[in-house]
């Protein structure tokens, strides 16, 4: 195990603190789970946001040493920090496309945009006939999101005058299910109808559609290169995943203080709670500016040795009160940890509880939590 934190290689390390164990073999195998579910088609990996909040540097060697080879970023900045990390035949794809006079330097580092508008077409084909080359670019169609990608219109123009993609070579096509979560949805049949539609203006380039949900929507929507996300950090994207995702992440957090409270009392800001009756409670070291969404307040919980402890009063920055009267007194004491996300208590679980996703939940857990990474 490794250990890393914000205050690495400082003076003063993490005493006690809260603990986000991040298991890089549940992520390998989450991986593999989702090339085989996926297959034949080549099987990527979305790592923007930092890897979901895990640690890209991480994140990353991890899953090329599982064999993948294609990875996908939102923004260049993100792609020029993990090029130095990667080896030279693994290839990163920037799925916000280029803002304007960046083109160069995404060249330089052999990174690849995805096109999602014409002006982004007309920059990229201007770069690689000014170098006497097609460069490399994913051309992005909207499908029926409305948020990023060539509309129909801008589609069919495309494949009327191909002078206008004189300087690329485009490797997919590419676009981004809405409604994958939900099985059922008839969006999910619409979107990939408006896809076998583009498919025929370019009838060459494979397809790259699925993300995490997409994948468990059945082979009519893998094409060629799918993009797992969420899934490999161990969120379900949808019901029909539920069975071979593993979980990657666990978050523990110590006790801060412990009191007794009579009846009456109002608990945190705003008195929002008042104890029924005589209660125990514990403060414990983790709140917004940690990741926990303030909604958790009187809807979530700890958990120690499967007893559930229920969050009471508003979650403040850097603490959150927990009832702890179903424990035994003397359970718990300061510097005892209690569980947020783990065996008792899911990713999923917490997010639902929060009223949000699995995404905002691991995206926003902070910095300074003491990071172990199992593999």
């Amino acid at each position: 195990m490794a250990v890393d934190s914000y205050l690495s290689g400082c003076a003063y390390p993490m005493v006690a603190a809260a603990t986000l164990t991040i298991d890089l073999g549940a992520l390998r195998a989450n991986y593999r789970a989702v090339r085989a579910a996926a297959a034949p088609a080549v099987t990527g990996a979305v790592v923007k946001a930092d890897a979901y909040g895990l640690g890209a540097d991480r994140v990353v060697p991890a899953l090329y040493q599982e064999g993948c080879r294609n990875f996908f970023v939102a923004q260049l900045g993100e792609a020029l920090a993990l090029r130095p990390i990667l080896p030279a035949d693994a290839r990163l794809f920037v799925m916000n496309g280029l803002q304007p006079g960046t083109e160069r330097a995404c060249l330089e580092a052999g990174i690849t945009p995805m096109l999602n508008s014409l002006e982004q077409v007309a920059k990229w084909s201007a770069l690689g006939v000014a170098a006497a080359a097609r460069l490399p670019a994913v051309l992005q169609f909207d499908s029926g999101m409305s948020r990023l990608g060539l509309p129909p219109m801008e589609a069919r123009r495309l494949a009327a005058e191909p002078a206008l993609l004189a300087g690329i070579e485009p490797l997919y096509a590419m676009s981004h299910l809405a409604s994958a979560d939900d099985l059922a949805e008839p969006q999910n049949q619409e979107q990939l109808a408006a896809m076998r539609e583009v498919r025929a203006l370019f009838p060459a380039l494979p397809l790259c559609l699925a993300n995490s949900a997409g994948i468990f929507l059945g082979p009519d929507f893998h094409g060629a290169l799918v993009r797992p996300g969420i899934a490999l950090y161990g969120g379900v994207p949808n019901p029909a995943a539920a069975q071979v995702i593993q979980p990657v992440v666990r978050l523990d957090v110590p006790v801060i203080q412990t009191r007794i409270v009579p009846a009456g009392t109002r608990i945190g800001y705003g008195g929002d709670f008042v104890a029924p009756s005589e209660m125990r409670l514990a403060a414990i070291e983790a709140g917004y500016a940690d990741g926990l969404p303030r909604h958790l307040g009187g809807f979530g919980a700890a958990f120690h040795e499967g007893v559930r402890l229920p969050m009471v009063g508003r979650v403040s920055m850097d603490s959150t009160v927990i009832d702890i009267s179903a424990l035994p007194p003397g359970t718990l004491h300061l510097g005892s940890k209690v569980e947020l996300i783990g065996p008792h208590q899911s990713l999923d679980q917490l997010a639902v509880l929060a009223d949000t996703i699995a995404y905002e939940i691991l995206t926003r857990l902070g910095r300074r939590y003491q990071r172990v990474y199992k593999d």
